[in-house]
């Protein structure tokens, strides 16, 4: 299933549908007539009802699509990010893939040592912004705005101390991310959470895709264009910690919970690392791709 949030132009009430095709069908519209449905259920409400109401959702949904008429079509709704205000922040992974971890040492001068653990930072709920939404260069704070395409992983079920071989039940789906870097906040702040944190620096979505349908997450080519030049395109496999890793090491002494996100890390192009260095500037159109998933459409505006 391929799951999103969404409003209507004459309404601004979020809704959970499902993207079919090019439709959406709101979620509470394939359910109706199931009086086990709880109606208007936001994603992190669905998320947290578990997996046997994950399970029955699909299942009556597969069956309802294959004889319902479409929805609207995708153009028609307002898109949201599929998790429209996390209940705490994104955990983000830096320096995952070697490449990247490369570039990033050559710009600060640093040896490129592959780190024993994953590097993790945060970015609050309040930079979370949609997958078609207005990237918002403020001027004022950063003149080094950079992109940085990831592929986020979305926790089902609360879970601690999880074992590598166990992580993937944990998994309930998976986004895409651009994990927009304000770099020289980052110089400055010596730590990134400050650079990585300004509002609508995390552009989510376009949907969640289940776990089930995604199928192997290291097996997924990333891509991120910005005003229709190729800058970044690789493939998950090049992560140095999978996702199993990841969840496994995040997880110790820490409980994870239903709903949480988890950006992955971004490989080679960014920005920062191009000769000379090129930031996103007003106006710039980035195209942020994942297979499997889609591609999100964000336009940089200035704001003085």
């Amino acid at each position: 299933m391929k799951y999103l949030t969404f409003s209507l132009p004459s309404d601004p009430q979020l809704r959970l549908g499902i993207l079919h095709h090019d439709h959406v069908i709101e979620l509470d519209q394939l359910m109706a007539g199931d009086d086990r449905w709880p109606r208007r259920l936001q994603m992190l409400d669905f998320l947290r009802r578990g997996p046997a109401l994950w399970r029955e959702a699909a299942d009556v949904a597969r069956t309802r699509l294959a004889q319902a008429p479409p929805g609207v079509g995708r153009d028609a709704v307002r898109w949201h990010a599929p998790i429209p205000r996390p209940a705490k922040n994104v955990f983000c992974l830096g320096l995952n893939y070697l490449r990247h971890l490369r570039e990033s040492a050559a710009v600060r001068n640093r040896p490129a040592d592959v780190p024993p653990v994953p590097v993790i930072f945060t970015k609050p709920p309040t930079s979370v912004t949609g997958p078609y939404d207005d990237i918002p260069l403020e001027t004022a704070v950063t003149s080094e705005l950079d992109y940085e395409v990831e592929l986020g992983v979305i926790i089902g079920k609360p879970g601690k101390n999880i074992p590598r071989a166990r992580a993937m039940e944990y998994v309930f789906g998976y986004t895409c991310i651009n994990d927009v870097s304000a770099r020289d906040l980052q110089r400055q702040h010596i730590q990134w959470f400050k650079g990585k944190s300004l509002d609508g620096a995390c552009p989510m979505g376009p949907v969640i895709v289940s776990a089930d349908e995604f199928g192997d997450p290291q097996a997924k080519r990333l891509r991120l264009c910005l005003n229709g030049d190729l800058r970044q395109d690789a493939t998950t496999a090049d992560m140095i910690f999978p996702v199993d890793v990841i969840i496994e090491q995040l997880s110790r002494g820490m409980t994870l919970e239903a709903g949480d996100v988890i950006a992955t890390g971004t490989p080679e192009g960014v920005g920062m690392g191009r000769t000379p260095q090129e930031f996103m500037q007003d106006g710039d159109l980035v195209e942020t791709e994942i297979e499997g998933i889609g591609t999100m459409r964000n336009r940089v505006v200035a704001h003085h």
